[in-house]
């Protein structure tokens, strides 16, 4: 092992170079060995050092990285039972290239690697498959991506990204590879415990909750035998407000409305296409004006005709295009939720090692939450609205920029989330040397993970009201004289909304693989074999009796027993009482398998997968130039078997198809790593790697992606995996202590990489029945013009014939800064990201690319002593896109993230007198309150949606022994 941590005239002339630098926030990046991940036991082995907290982890990840063959990166825990940060999503952020996904509560959920989704980033636990079942409180998460948040930071002592492959990893992650080496009783020999319980108060919900842990391991004196035990607790308490649009839409204008001559076959008051050539027309305003209080309340007489001069002279300055082509959010709404996230987590680990030449080993984790979160967002109807339009201003894109709305409309959606959610996994393996050149690792491992939610909806309609709509600011401002946090305004159950929808997920994975290693640890040949089976089940659920029969039970005059003013400015329900007078237990108890929820838009289908590998590789090291050239190169051949099976309705008829494939990929790799002086390492790798397709966007059947039945998403069970021709070039400068400088080029050739088509298709062409629609859809619907002339927008994900090229550049600084001040420190990493479309479909590709920002930089400034420390953490990622063209029908339009920044803060003292030297911890989360996510339409003042998680403290006590 290398070791290098004296500082060097080198490392005291950077530190001094960028000092101003060093009280900026910044974001760690940590490192990691390249070996393999068989069983979890080719962890790396670290030299002594003798700081102790967060920059022992550093060192540890420096060393790391730096005798490691290929492109690697990790994290260390500090101690057992701590990591460096309170969720490993958010400690993975500090690597370079690794962009972080948060829940609209702030949470890290899962990570993004180089230029591609979270579903090309493959997670393993000790070397093997993860799967997990739960969901996000606003995402389907039915592709390949792991929610991390299920898993305590406390069950794990390393975490390593591997960004280039080698034959004897598992394959599956073309953006990268993360494994997560969980805690044993002999990383840390001898009896010790630790404990850790801390308060957190989120400012959102206003209100304290605990969480805590307590560790134990033991190994006996002969070093033999070793158990480990631990258990962490959450019971959480959290929320956003925040606003949505559900996209954006703009007016179907009628051929009298646009002022043209009516073709033959159509009607005056029927949809013009030649007026509105952008698509969308999803806001229809009315052709008379209706006969309504609020409407003669702005002036209007009922009766008159809204032709297209009428639109001209009460929209002044306005042009018929410009009226045709004015953007509305389809559905105005704040929202709220709140509430409660509970999770009980268990982790043993037993080892025996009767000789020297062998060692057995048992992991066994379990974890399990229950959220539940009330949700309510009050809309204002643009989408199948009918509402119209006065005084209307709109800037150079037609976005609205004020208008009054006469003959509007709001509805309240009221939600109940209830997720519960589990997952169990258990490891068993060995290593046995048969000789000093001759080592066999096994392990297996099975895994299962549950989930269902239920999602019920309360949907109630508002009288129609005059709105004054003023887009000029960062979120749209509606101002209305009905008090819609009045239980007594009105509300109607005539188009509202009662439901019992529910979805659940199963995700089951069995795992075997043996690995044989001949020569020893610097030289040798590697040959294995691995088998994985994978299953990964989803289904809606509902209950259409339900609508009927609140509809027969209540009237609108009983609404005003179960609305109550709710925390946001807008009603919300009693749930328990509104649940109980309906009976809404009994109708959820009879829920039936539905081909998608409409809360969810989930489709129902499993796919079970088994994968077969064998592997050869060959590491060593050669003399160059009177310097070591370390090299890892061989190549993993594997079989997939597919079985894809779903509903499929064809004429009205639905039935259970399966549908079977296979396909087999050669994958090589070679990773070089010379020290090409004594501080400095320069890398090369090329290999190939695959990622197999969303498994969801494989179902069969189809499923409507929101209640109004515009869109709806088909499957492609034909979807062929992703392969990616990868060449990677770095240098680094290893400049004493946990010091670091390193560069990094990547370039990633991908194939097989899908679009979104999207067609736009009659709704009889589906084979749908209209019956089996739910009222709300089927109101929709007939609002289009019924289920003759209506349309509706299908996407599919389609292989194109085309190559995504991803092309970049990782940079990484870490400098300690003791000759300034002992313990002060920094480390910055900036990644900038390119992507390209070529070949013969380069143009659907290219509408198609989205998901990764094109540049990424954190930066953390630290300082730590024997007792105290700080830390303060930046991030920053550019706004980059979110979704294909054609989104909500309009052609030129996509969804966008806003560029994002965050904040987080921690501070430790130890009180070392003390019995189990209790350390005093602050953590602060978001502390300049930025929003957690944040989405916009085509342009940066159409907001699609925008969540404010507010500030999290978390205030606690850890302690060993």
């Amino acid at each position: 092992m290398h070791k290098h941590f004296a500082r060097t005239a080198l490392a005291r002339a950077l530190g001094v170079a960028v000092l101003g630098m060093a009280t900026s926030a910044a974001l760690a990046q940590e490192q990691a060995s390249a070996q393999p991940a068989t069983g979890g036991e080719d962890v790396t082995e670290l030299d002594a050092v003798t700081v102790k907290g967060f920059r022992r982890s550093l060192q540890y990840s420096t060393e790391a990285k730096r005798d490691a063959t290929g492109f690697t990166d990790s994290i260390f825990a500090e101690d057992i039972g701590k990591f460096p940060d309170t969720n490993i999503a958010e400690s993975l952020m500090r690597i370079p290239g690794v962009q972080l996904q948060r829940d609209v509560n702030g949470e890290g959920t899962n990570v993004s690697i180089r230029g591609l989704g979270n579903s090309f980033t493959k997670t393993l636990i000790n070397g093997g498959e993860v799967a997990t079942a739960s969901i996000g409180l606003v995402d389907g998460n039915g592709n390949r991506e792991v929610d991390l948040n299920l898993f305590p930071t406390e069950f794990f002592s390393q975490l390593t990204v591997h960004k280039t492959p080698e034959a004897s990893l598992q394959e599956g992650g073309i953006g990268g590879v993360v494994d997560m080496r969980s805690v044993r009783p002999f990383d840390n020999p001898g009896t010790h415990g630790t404990y850790n319980i801390q308060a957190t108060r989120n400012e959102v919900v206003d209100t304290t909750s605990p969480r805590g842990s307590v560790f134990g391991s033991w190994t006996n004196e002969a070093g033999t035998f070793g158990v480990l035990g631990g258990v962490a607790i959450i019971r959480g308490k959290g929320g956003a407000t925040g606003f949505e649009s559900v996209g954006w839409t703009n007016p179907g204008l009628t051929w009298q409305q646009c002022g043209l001559a009516v073709p033959p076959g159509s009607t005056a008051n029927s949809a013009a296409p030649a007026c509105n050539t952008s698509g969308g027309g999803n806001w229809s305003i009315p052709n008379t004006v209706p006969n309504r209080q609020a409407v003669i309340d702005a002036g209007l007489t009922p009766g008159e005709t809204i032709d297209q001069a009428w639109l001209l002279a009460h929209n002044p300055g306005l042009t018929t295009e410009q009226i045709s082509e004015a953007l509305i959010p389809r559905l105005a709404r704040p929202m709220h939720t709140a509430g409660k996230d509970d999770r009980d987590s268990y982790v043993a680990s037993l080892e025996w090692r009767p000789t020297d030449s062998a060692h057995y080993y048992l992991d066994l984790m379990y974890s399990k939450k229950e959220t539940v979160n009330d949700r309510i967002d009050m809309n204002l109807i643009g989408r199948n609205g009918q509402a119209i339009p006065l005084d209307m201003t709109v800037d150079g894109n037609n976005v609205v920029q004020t208008a009054t709305l006469t003959n509007a409309q709001f509805f309240l959606e009221a939600r109940t989330f209830i997720q519960e959610a589990d997952y169990w996994r258990i490891n068993p393996g060995a290593t046995w040397w048969v000789n000093d050149d001759f080592r066999i690792d096994a392990q297996a491992s099975h895994s299962r993970s549950k989930m269902h939610r239920f999602l019920p909806t309360f949907f109630v309609n508002s009288p129609y009201t005059n709105v004054e709509y003023d887009g000029t600011g960062k979120l749209p401002a509606i101002t209305t004289d009905l008090d819609l946090n009045d239980p007594a305004a009105g509300w109607t159950l005539a188009g509202g909304r009662f439901n019992t929808d529910a979805d659940g997920r199963t995700t089951e994975t069995t795992s075997a693989r043996v690995d044989l290693q001949f020569g020893d640890e610097s030289r040798n040949l590697r040959f294995g074999l691995a088998y994985d089976d994978t299953l990964r089940k989803q289904q809606g659920f509902a209950n259409s009796a339900y609508q009927d029969h609140v509809m027969a039970t209540l009237t609108d005059a009983d609404l005003v027993q179960y609305l109550q003013p709710g925390p946001f400015g807008f009603v919300t329900f009693d749930f328990d009482a509104i649940k109980a007078a309906t009976d809404w237990y009994s109708y959820a108890a009879a829920n039936t398998e539905s081909g998608g929820s409409s809360a969810t838009g989930v489709s129902t289908g499993a796919i079970a997968e088994t994968n077969v590998g064998t592997y050869l590789e060959a590491n060593g090291e050669w003399d160059l130039a009177g310097r070591t050239l370390r090299y890892n190169a061989g190549a993993r051949y594997i079989g997939t078997s597919q079985r894809i099976s779903g509903p499929v309705t064809v004429n009205g008829m639905t039935q259970w198809v399966a549908l079977d494939s296979s396909y087999n990929e050669l994958l090589p790799s070679a990773n070089l790593a010379w020290d090409v002086a004594k501080d400095w390492v320069v890398r090369l790798a090329a290999s190939r790697t695959m990622t197999r397709p969303n498994p969801t966007a494989m179902l069969p059947n189809m499923s409507f992606g929101d209640p109004s039945a515009s869109q709806a998403t088909q499957g492609n069970p034909a979807l062929k995996p992703y392969t990616s021709d990868n060449i990677d070039l770095g240098a680094e400068w290893y400049t004493g202590d946990e010091g670091l400088v390193a560069l990094t080029l990547f370039q990633k050739n991908v194939s097989g990489f899908t679009y979104q088509g999207s067609n736009t298709i009659p709704f009889r062409s589906l084979g749908i029945a209209f019956e089996d629609l739910n009222s709300t859809q089927q109101t929709a619907i007939n609002q289009r013009g019924g289920p003759d002339q209506a349309t509706v927008v299908v996407t599919q994900q389609v292989n194109a014939d085309a190559e995504l090229r991803i092309r970049g550049w990782e940079a990484i600084w870490v400098q300690p800064l003791d000759f300034v001040f002992n313990g002060l420190g920094f480390m910055a990493n900036y990644t900038d990201i390119e992507l390209a479309a070529k070949g013969e479909q380069a143009d659907r590709l290219a509408g198609n690319l989205y998901g990764i920002a094109p540049v990424m930089w954190n930066a953390t400034a630290y300082w730590e002593n024997d007792v105290a420390s700080i830390r303060a953490s930046y991030n920053h990622s550019d706004a980059f896109p979110t979704s294909g063209l054609n989104e909500n029908g309009i052609v030129y339009a996509r969804r966008y993230f806003y560029e994002r920044n965050w904040i987080d803060l921690s501070a430790s003292y130890t009180f070392r007198s003390l019995p189990t030297q209790p350390q005093l911890t602050l953590n602060v989360n978001n502390l300049t309150r930025q929003k957690s996510r944040g989405q916009y339409f085509a342009f940066e003042n159409a907001p699609y949606e925008y969540y404010e998680p507010g500030r999290t403290v978390m205030l606690g006590l850890r302690g060993t022994w």
